[in-house]
């Protein structure tokens, strides 16, 4: 007698926080509703009725990491074309089981629980937090999920690898992955990718493999998503993500071919600098493995502040407590061996704690203002 086929249990609710909702009482929201939800689990519900019920077009936000948050109206064929690429491309199916532990008020978090309602998969929501499995039972298990670097250092310190390494895809975006914690994704199994994309693209358009054989140091744009590059060097994008329409960022790409490139960095991160233009990204990296080198592994970034002589300088801003005189110059020593004299910060700015979105992304905008009227230190 021939086996029985094995048929998947399709999900009909969700857990969110711990609690199961039915999808039958979500698409009556609020009226069918506990009377004790928090705010972020309410808007949670109210994205999921509107999808569940059909809607045509979501009110999303920008997170605002690289200027004003903004609002987008996008429509749902372009939400629904953007999870079919990345169900086809970790073959996602009905009854697998998803991690929903981003911020659902942002595109991130929302194509989370698209890609879930769209190919029929498991959802367990929960609020964003450092270490979300902390939140779980121990036995949860997932087959998909997507991070943030803070979170998926957290999970990694917390001992929760062999969960990961049972998943079939992890994704990390919002923000740089550091060395430090590249090195530490080298050890699992389980393939990570970093993503490329934003909400104007209804998340990633674009992957990077992070670890195992195939670990790549450029982006691979998926199937269908026509890039090209301005006159300024920077990265556009056409696709039904985009509704058919042109979006030109400001990442300054090398495209290596129709379907490749490497991303140099921020148009709008450039330092012109006595005439001299200095990628701030390329400066942050050669930091931080001088930081990581000197036993000082904290977050960093570098940014122009206004000069009488140079227009802008190159600054280095640390969070976290001052350096002794003595590491700082070793690591100003470590930054000229590695880095053109014009790339070299000037000057260190130490901040006791850096401004982040509501996303979870590092504000360096507010973080800079904030700083305005503060003395700079370790200048020369």
């Amino acid at each position: 007698m021939a086996a029985a086929l094995h048929t998947p249990t399709l999900p009909d609710s969700l857990l969110l926080n711990g609690r199961e909702f039915r999808y039958a009482d979500i698409q009556k929201y609020p009226a069918q509703a506990p009377k004790d939800l928090n705010g972020y689990e309410a808007r949670v519900l109210d994205f999921c009725r509107q999808w569940l019920n059909g809607t045509l077009e979501f009110g999303l936000r920008t997170s605002g990491s690289t200027g004003q948050p903004q609002s987008l109206t996008m429509k749902r064929q372009q939400l629904t074309a953007s999870a079919r690429r990345t169900g086809d491309y970790f073959d996602l199916g009905p009854g697998d089981r998803m991690l929903v532990c981003l911020n659902c008020e942002y595109v991130g978090g929302i194509m989370m629980l698209v890609r879930g309602f769209e190919r029929n998969m498991h959802l367990t929501i929960v609020e964003p937090h450092a270490d979300p499995l902390a939140l779980l039972p121990q036995g949860a298990e997932f087959d998909f999920a997507s991070f943030v670097p803070l979170q998926l250092r957290a999970v990694l310190e917390a001992g929760h690898a062999p969960r990961l390494n049972r998943m079939k895809g992890i994704l990390v975006g919002g923000a740089a992955v550091e060395k430090s914690l590249e090195k530490e994704i080298q050890k699992l199994k389980v393939p990570v990718y970093l993503t490329y994309g934003m909400t104007e693209t209804a998340s990633h358009i674009a992957l990077r493999r992070l670890n195992g054989p195939d670990v790549q140091t450029t982006y691979h744009v998926l199937p269908g998503i026509e890039v090209a590059q301005d006159a300024r060097g920077c990265l556009t994008v056409r696709a039904d993500v985009t509704d058919n329409q042109l979006i030109t960022t400001n990442d300054r790409i090398q495209l290596l071919d129709a379907h490749t490139f490497e991303w140099l960095g921020r148009a709008d991160f450039v330092i012109n600098s006595g005439g001299v233009k200095v990628q701030a990204e390329k400066v942050e990296q050669v930091l931080e493995v001088a930081l990581t080198e000197l036993g000082q592994g904290r977050r960093a970034f570098v940014a122009g502040r206004p000069d009488v002589r140079l227009g802008e300088q190159v600054t280095a801003f640390l969070e976290g407590t001052k350096l002794t005189h003595a590491q700082q110059e070793h690591l100003r020593t470590l930054l000229s061996q590695r880095l053109s004299k014009y790339e070299v910060p000037r000057d260190f700015v130490y901040v006791p704690q850096f401004r982040t979105t509501a996303s979870g992304k590092l504000d360096r905008l507010n973080t800079v203002r904030s700083l305005t009227a503060a003395p700079s230190t370790g200048g020369r």
